[in-house]
């Protein structure tokens, strides 16, 4: 019987928190950051005295009384605490946007050949663990339960071993994981597959990515069995054991029906509806990134209105696309690339009254985005590759007249889960894509209110909740009501030294 009185704590540690500080002058801005980890964990942890660790966004000093108030704040307003790791700009630089983001994510997405693999790159990615390792250390006991997040920090739980710390670390891994062929292109490949088998669950969004992993497992190393069926397996190599599993994310889809519902969201509703005056309205959401396949999306739009004259005048594509990581090289040639064709598109089928692409490179706050949801009739979802792409989900919850058109690529994660009754596309296809489109388009009622019923189902009885949970009981025997409400948890308990005093 579960003891509802029990203290063990339940700790997030991610790359970033889930607030961003950003130095304006000589004041400090906060403010929520962006992303599908913090829209899935931030239900989750609210309330239960949890605890989350992770990197600011800043790289400029903070005293230790600012930044004490400043989380002290935000803690009492999100519902649990947070505790900063302290990052210079070096170390973001090398860390970050290096090996995470030079080298990690293009791998993993099946790009190799975006791949920058500078060796230095590695040793500072293995220090900033480090450096995650004594924060987790400091702010954690022996029975809390440590849930790492993503490939910024696959080393953690060696570190924590290095440091003679013993704690309960499992990892999630919410991008894909590549075949052996691109996962043995990685100098540090051995390694890396060595910092994973230190937690005692690693878990994956689909079949396909543990697959993925334990293929390469056994193609570096013939000792390793695994046993089980299913969802979770057991891995051993003789000498340690963990387990592997598959448990998709997603996302509060209370929540979401909630707030589509909501008084202010039918008031922007009302006013895009205003703005937006056509039969059909087609939605993309996206941040900037080389793997959202945005370009190659409005290449098939394009070939849409070129092959469907009857899509002119009554089908307008909104595409919202996030900044990210503007300072790269690549990333800033790709938002060239994306206006260049908006601008194309635009300057060839443009009529009086009627603009076929409207291009908002910017954050969308939430109550804008769900009414958007709500308005569109077609949401183009074509990533090249994605672990699971939760805007997928996101908009069918918002749907709730279930009048609605899912196109999806079958390299997102999401597809596993939604290929039934979503549009599946191959992003790299753009007739196949323009076609897809015009079929969505001209769907009939009965059948796009069948296949929205249907995907609205499956992501209500497999949400946030859901997932946690499931999460939970094979890492720990536990679900979330083994983490009762709590107060919050004490603020910058157990600084140390001087040096912790300020970054």
């Amino acid at each position: 019987m579960t003891d509802r009185k029990s203290k063990d704590r339940f700790i997030i540690v991610s790359n970033r928190l889930p607030i961003k500080m950003e130095k304006e002058g000589t004041s400090w801005k906060v403010s929520s950051s962006a992303g599908g980890l913090v829209s899935a964990l931030s239900p989750i942890l609210k309330d239960r005295g949890g605890i989350w660790i992770g990197w600011t966004g800043a790289t400029e000093p903070v005293g230790l009384r600012t930044c004490r108030e400043i989380l002290d704040k935000m803690s009492k307003e999100i519902g649990y605490r947070i505790f900063p790791v302290i990052l210079n700009q070096e170390e973001v630089s090398l860390y970050y946007y290096g090996l995470s983001n030079e080298i990690i994510w293009p791998l993993f997405h099946d790009l190799p050949g975006l791949a920058n693999f500078e060796p230095h790159y590695w040793k500072a990615y293995r220090n900033v663990n480090g450096k995650f390792a004594r924060v987790v250390a400091r702010h954690s006991k022996k029975d809390d339960l440590v849930w790492v997040h993503d490939y910024q920090l696959i080393p953690l739980a060696r570190k924590l071993k290095e440091l003679g710390v013993e704690r309960k670390c499992v990892f999630f891994l919410h991008i894909p994981f590549p075949s052996p062929d691109i996962f043995m292109k990685l100098p540090w490949r051995y390694e890396l597959l060595a910092d994973l088998m230190e937690y005692e669950l690693v878990a994956f969004q689909t079949a396909q990515d543990r697959k993925n992993f334990l293929s390469c497992l056994n193609s570096f190393s013939k000792k390793f069995k695994t046993y089980g069926r299913g969802p979770v397996v057991e891995v051993t190599d003789g000498n340690r054991t963990f387990k592997a599993a598959y448990i998709p994310i997603s996302i509060d889809f209370k929540g979401f029906t909630t707030m589509a519902g909501a008084e202010k969201v039918h008031s922007i509703l009302k006013q895009y509806k205003s703005r937006l005056h056509r039969k059909t309205v087609i939605l993309g959401v996206d941040r900037l990134d080389y793997t959202k396949g945005i370009p190659l999306r409005l290449r098939a739009f394009q070939m849409a209105l070129e092959k469907y004259p009857e899509l002119h005048e009554n089908v307008t594509l909104v595409q919202i696309v996030v900044p990210s990581r503007e300072e790269v090289p690549a990333y800033s040639e790709l938002k060239d690339k994306i206006e260049k064709l908006v601008s194309s598109i635009n300057g060839t089928f443009t009529t009086p009254g009627w603009v076929p692409v409207h291009y908002m490179y910017h954050s969308v706050p939430k109550d804008e985005l769900i009414a958007l949801y709500r308005l569109a009739d077609i949401a183009l979802v074509t990533p090249l590759r994605d672990g699971m792409n939760l805007v997928a989900k996101e908009y069918c919850a918002c749907k709730l007249d279930n009048d609605g058109v899912l196109i999806l690529s079958e390299f997102a994660g999401a597809a596993a889960q939604m290929y039934r009754h979503a549009l599946i596309v191959n992003p790299y296809d753009i007739e196949g894509v323009a076609e897809a489109i015009l079929k969505g388009v001209s769907m009939p009622q009965r059948e796009k209110k069948a296949r929205m019923r249907s995907l609205r189902k499956n992501i209500r009885e497999q949400d946030v909740f859901w997932w946690v949970n499931n999460f939970l009981r094979v890492a720990a025997g536990k679900t979330l009501v083994d983490f009762p409400e709590k107060e919050l948890a004490p603020i910058l308990y157990g600084i140390k030294s001087k040096r912790d005093e300020a970054f």
